[in-house]
């Protein structure tokens, strides 16, 4: 069999017969790979016969959408799962990803065909962790093969409804001579598992592992051939767990599914903001409750600040669940404009509950924790505070104000602190009282004097 010699590069695949130093596809440095591949026979020139565009306003089936049976799920996906999609779900080492997909089994498995493929445990490793979890469904097949051509035949043969591949970097074809989890095998299994998805209307999961900065190892290509990309987060020392769409074709990438692991399984998390406050100190200088928007639904999480002096020359900065250079930037805010001296302090920002937040409406609950912090002041136990600092030290608008307050309110909060903009046209929860500011340093005062 013949073979030779190509350059790939392992963000974009691009090809080249000559190894680049940057790639001319992404313009990435360092990234083509040398990869040895067979070539396949030519194979005869035959006609095509040409398709015939359809019409944007012809008919169209429902879309078909299969309930998982676990409702943080359904939610991320939008709804359940959809006929003939490709769904790559990533996530850390023993995160939950396997332990997931395995107790969707259970609940799909009463109505549908279900085949897992497991290239990394035999059937009865599989069988074994069933059991623990409590799947014992009869249209659940098993198999364990690592052979793209073997699978898909399997997938001819059995008709399934479902088909999990787990996962996609132990995949390989015999046509492609390079190991498994390289990236023309992570691309070209990707690519057979797609067609097969869409020619034959399978649902199909994809396990993909992660790298060590948190991204799905192999090509970039890999997440925009797929039709949905979950990322599972949270700590290995917590038992929170995190489901996120990264990318959703079907339906919002806003959504996060929270489930709680157990012995048993992962277990649904119906009250988010409940389990993230449980256990929170009372009394304790440095503590913030915030409020998140996470796609239609709030999640009130505790900003937790520590300031210490200093005890070398330079000051330490730390920050665990926020931007790290968004924390930079409020800290310089508020010494600024608000007048809090934090230049030979060491500052630690810690978002409890191992939840990550990227959205802006916390970084007045951030300000308000590090100023508390230093001052040892306390803020109110039943205070929520919302807000987007700016450099200024003005405090900008916040969206979907209301659903904050009104989650608020259902966990027993009694006031909030927001920006004054904000509050045109919202309605406030029966008994609860707003506090509308418009600095930073106007917040920081009204929390001190409650």
């Amino acid at each position: 069999m013949k073979t030779k010699t190509t350059y790939i590069c392992s963000e974009c695949g691009y090809q080249s017969l000559k190894w680049l130093g940057r790639c001319p596809g992404c313009s990435s440095w360092n990234t083509l790979q040398e990869t040895v591949m067979s070539e396949r026979a030519a194979k005869a020139k035959t006609a095509v016969a040409a398709r015939e565009p359809v019409g944007m306003s012809g008919e169209i089936e429902d879309e078909i959408r299969c309930p998982t049976g676990m409702r943080e799920l359904d939610r991320v996906l939008g709804g359940g799962i959809v006929q003939g999609s490709l769904i790559l779900v990533g996530g850390a080492p023993g995160i939950g990803k396997s332990t997931l997909l395995l107790q969707i089994c259970e609940n799909v498995g009463k109505n549908k065909k279900i085949l897992y493929v497991s290239g990394e445990e035999s059937e009865r490793q599989i069988r074994l962790r069933a059991l623990r979890l409590g799947v014992q469904s009869e249209n659940v097949l098993l198999i364990s093969e690592t052979d793209v051509d073997v699978i898909s035949a399997c997938i001819e043969n059995t008709k399934p409804d479902v088909v999990i591949i787990d996962s996609i970097q132990t995949m390989n074809r015999s046509d492609i001579a390079s190991a498994a989890g390289s990236v023309p095998q992570v691309r070209e299994a990707t690519n057979a598992f797609m067609h097969i998805a869409k020619r034959s209307s399978i649902a199909m999961f994809v396990v993909g592992h992660v790298t060590k900065d948190g991204a799905i190892a192999g090509p970039r290509v890999l997440e925009h051939m797929v039709d949905c990309v979950l990322y599972f987060e949270g700590d290995r020392q917590s038992t929170f767990r995190i489901l996120r769409a990264v990318k959703n074709r079907f339906g919002s990438t806003n959504e996060i599914g929270v489930f709680d692991m157990r012995d048993n399984g992962l277990c649904e998390v119906e009250n988010p903001s409940a389990a993230l406050l449980e256990g929170r100190p009372e009394n304790i200088s440095g503590s913030v409750v915030v409020c998140t928007m996470e796609g239609s639904r709030g999640v009130l999480a505790e900003i937790q600040a520590l300031v210490t002096p200093a005890g070398f020359g330079n000051p330490r900065r730390t920050s665990s669940g926020i931007d790290l250079n968004r924390m930079f930037l409020m800290l310089a805010v508020l010494e600024k404009r608000a007048g809090v001296n934090l230049s030979s302090s060491d500052v630690y920002i810690n978002v409890a509950g191992g939840l990550r937040i990227d959205e802006t409406a916390v970084d007045l609950g951030m300000c308000v924790a590090a100023a508390t912090a230093k001052t040892d002041a306390v803020v109110p136990s039943d205070m929520i505070v919302v807000g987007e600092v700016g450099l200024g030290g003005e405090l900008r608008n916040v969206s979907q104000l209301e659903k904050r307050l009104s989650e608020a309110a259902n966990m027993g909060f009694k006031s909030a602190v927001v920006p004054k903009s904000a509050m045109h046209g919202v309605k406030t929860p029966n008994g609860f009282t707003v506090y509308g500011v418009s600095t930073l340093a106007e917040a920081i005062s009204v929390v001190r004097k409650k």
